[in-house]
């Protein structure tokens, strides 16, 4: 089968939905040839292959204003680039990864040609609207437009999927038309599982002592509420010897360390800045607990990977945070922004290394219903759904 999957935030872009349109052209590479439209990593447009044998097809793009490292691919233009794309990789399926401009062309384009298009959603409002400018009442609309524009994209596609139940509910209750299909993003299991041997390497090469350590990966923004994090650290350090581990970028890294200092914290906050995927199962290595205190999350990568390294986890009682932290049996659910039940948590967990090991083992078991050989399984079966389109006049 020949697949196209459209991604507007791909490779080297750091976010969940970007690792998850990565890795699932890896797993779909052992068995169909797969092309990926993304935005370029320059000004222009441009074709090459990865070692795995993936076809990128990089379409120009601009720098997103004050996200260093993130490209957008303008409306201008696109139209034509989808359908010469389509045209070059005739592809049996079209995979998108949004429903922003890329991924708005490459369906307008499969539309015209009958060809089937399967959308993953991995948007929502909240990740974006609270960069803007425009007060409370003014972002509420932009929330609320958001939504209506999603909804209108997405119609033109045969399938919509999302990687939880409680996202595909957001998306249907926003308008999406329905059934949009919960389908979660994977967790490659034999990267990241229990027992894992090289802490003492990753702590080695980042400086990390070893001692209880409290550990939140991703993205450093204000969406993930990392200041409630540091707050809950300087509660934890009152009656314990630990450490706080923070690894990845993000535009918040500079306010992070300020609240560090300003609380006396410092010495004891490990900010790793980026670090390559290749050291994640290592840095989940040489945690104790992980934490979230994200309010706007799908699904959550990291926290799945920390669930398959078989380590507990502390999350915010909020989004789809839920569906994998099982307060009690995986680890404890706190109301979020609440820094003092969030120590609370951490210290309950840290106190008790037993405790640790028996949630941990049981959030392995949770990882194990999200292996990723099920999700592109199901992927395959969707591919093979014949369109409900008929191909129609291509525009000139």
């Amino acid at each position: 089968m020949r697949i196209l999957i459209g991604a507007d935030t791909y490779a080297p872009h750091v976010n969940g939905a970007s690792y998850f349109a990565q890795r699932l052209a890896v797993a779909l590479s052992a068995r169909h040839e797969v092309h990926v439209a993304a935005p370029s990593t320059r000004s222009r447009s441009f074709t090459g292959m990865t070692r795995e044998g993936i076809v990128e097809h990089r379409v120009r793009s601009l720098p997103v204003p004050g996200h260093p490292g993130f490209r957008f691919c303008p409306p201008f233009g696109l139209r034509s680039e989808a359908r010469r794309i389509l045209d070059e990789v005739r592809p049996d399926v079209v995979h998108v990864q949004s429903h922003f401009p890329l991924c708005r062309a490459l369906i307008d384009a499969a539309n015209e040609r009958g060809i089937l298009v399967v959308a993953t959603n991995h948007f929502m409002p909240e990740n974006l609207v609270h960069y803007l400018p425009i007060g409370s009442s003014g972002r509420a609309t932009v929330h609320e437009w958001a939504w209506r524009d999603a909804a209108r994209v997405y119609a033109r596609a045969d399938v919509v999927t999302a990687p939880t139940p409680y996202a595909a509910a957001l998306a249907t209750v926003a308008g999406v038309p329905g059934p949009v299909l919960p389908l979660s993003n994977g967790i490659d299991l034999t990267r990241f599982r229990e027992q894992q041997g090289t802490a003492a390497e990753f702590r080695l090469r980042y400086g990390v002592p070893d001692k209880p350590t409290i550990t939140y990966v991703g993205r450093l923004d204000a969406e993930k509420n990392l200041d409630v994090v540091v707050r809950a650290f300087a509660a934890v350090r009152r009656s314990l010897d630990a450490q706080l581990l923070i690894v990845g970028a993000g535009a918040e890294r500079h306010i992070l360390t300020a609240l560090a200092a300003e609380l006396g914290l410092s010495e004891h906050v490990t900010f790793t800045g980026f670090v390559a995927d290749s050291d994640l199962p290592s840095a989940y290595a040489a945690t104790t607990v992980f934490v979230n205190a994200g309010t706007a999350e799908l699904q959550s990568l990291v926290t799945l990977e920390a669930m398959a390294s078989g380590r507990p986890v502390v999350g915010a009682d909020a989004a789809a945070l839920p569906h994998l932290v099982l307060d009690d049996e995986t680890g404890y659910l706190f109301p979020p922004g609440d820094s003092e039940i969030l120590a609370d948590r951490l210290v309950k967990l840290l106190c008790d290394p037993k405790l640790v090991a028996e949630m941990g083992h049981r959030a392995r078991l949770v990882a194990e219903q999200h292996d990723e050989v099920r999700t592109v399984a199901a992927f395959e079966q969707l591919y093979a759904i014949r369109p409900a389109r008929e191909t129609t006049e291509v525009a000139a």
